[in-house]
């Protein structure tokens, strides 16, 4: 054993560019598997945190919102604006049959300029009624949530002294979210009083028409309802869609289904193009293969002369393509975990899906799982490469090489 290994490390030695080409291979390969695995589970993992910050069976908005993308963009991925219901609207809304609670937001889209520390989404809620946001903020912060406070997504960067700016006035970061993989973690939320303090700030320093003859702190640009047990939250959305035509109400597992298709069919494109490069990279490798052992045919010849088994032969093959396939592995997992984390962000934005990576536990499994079915492959393809060879007369192997 200790021979085969002598003899395969010098052979891979020996052969930079051949060794050095098969490793691009095995790369490429773990890198497919890695970055792909670990696009699939931040999707996977987005979908189920998407669940969980829902909180509620039907969203509204008003039909104004349209403009700015479905209600799951403009609940969940962060895509707000300055719409308000009527009171009237809001009145009708709650009165409809087979509601158990409901509860009232306001969004104000900030700016980025001179007034704002940063471009963000700012939500008011009711801590009153509210069944959506504190739940998810209990995860963080179990304070109060006082006048002049805000609570801030993951992605927002607090400053050092705990104080970001918002039109022009200073307000308290009481906690920061937990990661959602929405939109939402460069949301920043307070309530209704301090969202209406930030609003008259807004129309006074930068004269925003929509803001302006608006009382925001009764305006209202969401309402989000919990229906009564035993109630199909279908019925209810088509009721309020029906009869509150400047609404539109949306059942969240019609929310939920959208999402989980369209993160189906990613999945599947990221699933095919990993197959399809592991097939190409499998053939390619066993075709390097089988070009190397028809060259050394004289080598195995002579090593079958000296003694060596069919065995011995696949052994020192083996020993080369472990070799060599292992630090292609390693180094195409390697990368593809820097590029994975650096670009997770991103993906969110490109897909318009909920990304939320998975955990170290996961990502180091992944990186091994990746490592060792790059590595399996190239010594498979090396094994099925080598075996004909392997069993051939010595006689004939070296008649084939004059």
């Amino acid at each position: 054993m200790r021979i085969s290994r002598k003899i395969a490390l010098r052979n891979v030695l020996s052969k930079p560019f051949r060794s050095v080409f098969t490793a691009a291979l095995s790369a490429l390969l773990a890198f497919a598997v890695f970055a792909g695995g670990f696009a699939v589970l931040s999707l996977r993992n987005g979908l189920e945190s998407y669940r969980e910050r829902l909180g509620a069976d039907v969203a509204v908005v008003p039909a104004a919102s349209k403009g700015h993308g479905s209600v799951d963009d403009v609940l969940l991925q962060g895509i707000t604006g300055n719409y308000y219901f009527s009171a009237k609207d809001v009145k009708k809304i709650k009165e409809t049959a087979g509601i158990a609670a409901a509860t009232e937001q306001f969004f104000l889209t900030s700016a980025k300029a001179g007034c704002c520390s940063a471009r963000v989404q700012i939500i008011g809620f009711d801590p009153e009624t509210d069944f959506a946001v504190l739940p998810w903020i209990a995860r963080s912060y179990s304070g109060e949530i006082g006048e002049g406070d805000v609570v801030a997504g993951a992605d927002i960067s607090v400053p050092g002294d705990g104080l970001i700016t918002f039109y022009g006035e200073t307000y308290r970061v009481a906690a920061q979210l937990e990661k959602t993989g929405t939109g939402l973690d460069t949301a920043v939320y307070a309530n209704r009083a301090t969202v209406a303090n930030m609003a008259k700030n807004a129309a006074r320093l930068l004269e925003t028409a929509p803001l302006q003859g608006v009382d925001p702190a009764a305006a209202v640009s969401a309402v989000l309802i919990r229906v009564e047990e035993g109630v199909d939250p279908e019925t209810v959305a088509d009721d309020i869609n029906v009869h509150i035509t400047k609404a539109e109400a949306t059942p969240a597992r019609g929310m939920i289904s959208g999402v989980a298709k369209g993160l189906s069919g990613v999945s599947g494109i990221i699933g095919g193009l990993v197959a399809a490069v592991w097939v190409l990279s499998l053939a390619v490798l066993a075709a390097v293969f089988l070009l190397l052992t028809n060259e050394r045919k004289k080598e195995f010849a002579v090593l079958r002369i000296s003694g060596a088994s069919p065995g011995d032969l696949l052994r020192v093959i083996g020993a080369e393509a472990a070799a060599v396939s292992g630090a292609g592995a390693a180094a195409g997992t390697a990368l593809g975990v820097f590029i994975s984390l650096l670009t997770a962000g991103d993906l969110r934005e490109r897909l318009s899906l909920p990304v939320l990576s998975p955990g170290a536990g996961a990502t180091l499994l992944l990186a091994a799982l990746a490592v060792g079915f790059a590595l399996l492959s190239g010594v498979g393809a090396a094994f099925v490469a080598v075996l004909r060879t392997a069993k051939r007369e010595t006689g004939l192997l070296l008649r084939e090489d004059t």
